[in-house]
């Protein structure tokens, strides 16, 4: 049989009833002559209470501990799912992530897929079994623990078996129809995309775009998995939703694919660091080590061989920044006059394979903010996108003037 996997998140397995619709969009695909593999996220909500009873029951708890319940909220989902299918007469059973087996490295609530075992699900496979749901987001540690893989790991874990069974595609049911030339909320002009490029989609939801987890596009895009992300609520058809795939397989697309945001950035300038060779690494190191997602890199002009480095980082790590370079001055690692934080900052991005054969696209955007009285605070670009640093207020307004200047609403 040919096989397919089908995730549903959160909101799509929020209550018994739309458990039911999510199998019957399960059997549809059986009707059709698929064996399916079923990834399921917890019940919306369910992941946030577990949590909140965890910090409650134990502040500085253990991680191997929060795992065993915070997993739980899966295993209800695939055990309801698999109850639901086996009521629709459809042969299905519920896998937890030890019983695949899904083996992790040790990291807990953080924890990386190493190998997925195929042989027991396949084994059922070849006895009747028509669908595997699978409670997402948590596998088993080589030490035999239950792990999970941080939020949104029910993506990665879709993505991830869809690669280890040989997929035809994998199918993320969500809220929402597809994925966007940006935020609809932000600008009513946005339109649905029928492709986007691994490459773009890996840019959009590193940038700040919601719809699917990072991870899971980096294991697609190093797979060659095909992507359709898909409602949950929508009747579907065969150009439902948004492929991602290979840049091979669009034909003819926009010079920019999206617009994205991020509102909870910071900016952060080191005053008058010395400038001399290693200086970079003597500030960039502690930073790594103390967990600062570190962004956006601008290093002015050097004077009397004294430079400002200014750096973005989310605005939760600015305290771990702060201590960082703290503890390196009274190391006498670094020195510096003082360091300033802009905590009102938001990054606004342009993001599309085009960018590599058209000329003027920086230009453009400049143009557009500058119309707009949007001052720049920091730029970075790369080959397929350039993202700016922008006073928080005027975020919404630059993805509107960003979405009209590049003409999103057209299609290519």
């Amino acid at each position: 049989m040919p096989l397919l996997v089908m995730k549903f998140g959160g909101t799509s397995v929020a209550t018994l009833d739309r458990i039911r619709r999510a199998a019957k969009r399960v059997g549809v695909e059986v009707a059709n002559g698929y064996d399916v593999i079923v990834i399921v996220s917890a019940m919306s909500g369910k992941t946030n209470e577990l949590v909140g009873w965890v910090k409650e029951t134990s502040p500085l708890f253990d991680a191997r501990e929060y795992d065993a319940v915070v997993s739980s909220g899966e295993q209800v989902t695939a055990g309801l799912m698999a109850l639901t299918l086996q009521e629709m007469d459809v042969p299905a059973r519920s896998w937890q992530g030890w019983q695949v087996p899904v083996q992790t490295t040790s990291a807990h609530s953080s924890a990386r897929i190493e190998d997925i075992l195929t042989d027991n699900i396949n084994g059922k496979f070849n006895e009747g079994m028509r669908v595997a749901v699978v409670a997402g987001f948590q596998g088993v540690s080589p030490e035999g623990r239950v792990t999970t893989l941080g939020r949104g790991g029910s993506d990665t874990t879709a993505v991830a078996f869809a690669a280890a069974f040989g997929a035809e595609r994998c199918d993320i049911y969500t809220d929402v129809d597809g994925v966007y030339t940006t935020d609809p909320r932000i600008s009513s002009k946005a339109r649905k995309l029928d492709k986007i490029a691994f490459e773009e989609m890996l840019e959009l939801a590193s940038l700040g775009a919601k719809v699917l987890q990072t991870r899971s596009v980096e294991l697609a895009m190093r797979y060659k998995v095909k992507l359709r992300v898909l409602s949950s609520f929508d009747e579907q058809t065969e150009t439902s939703g948004t492929l991602v795939c290979d840049e091979e397989e669009i034909m003819e697309s926009n010079v920019v694919s999206g617009v994205a945001y991020s509102r909870d950035e910071a900016k952060m300038t080191l005053i008058s660091v010395a400038d001399r060779p290693g200086i970079a690494a003597a500030i960039f190191g502690p930073l790594a080590e103390a967990g600062v997602n570190v962004d956006m890199i601008v290093q002015n002009i050097s004077e009397e061989g004294r430079t400002d480095m200014t750096f973005s980082c989310p605005n939760d790590d600015v305290p771990r920044a702060q201590k960082a370079m703290a503890a390196a001055k009274e190391a006498g690692h670094i020195n510096y006059h003082d360091l300033v934080a802009d905590t009102d900052v938001a990054k606004v991005s342009v993001v599309g394979i085009g960018m590599r054969s058209h000329a003027g696209v920086a230009a453009k955007m400049f143009s557009a903010l500058n119309s707009e009285g949007i001052n720049i605070k920091v730029i970075t670009t790369s080959e397929i996108k350039i993202s700016v640093l922008i006073d928080r207020k005027y975020m919404e307004l630059a993805v509107q003037a960003l979405h009209d200047a590049f003409e999103l609403e057209k299609a290519s």
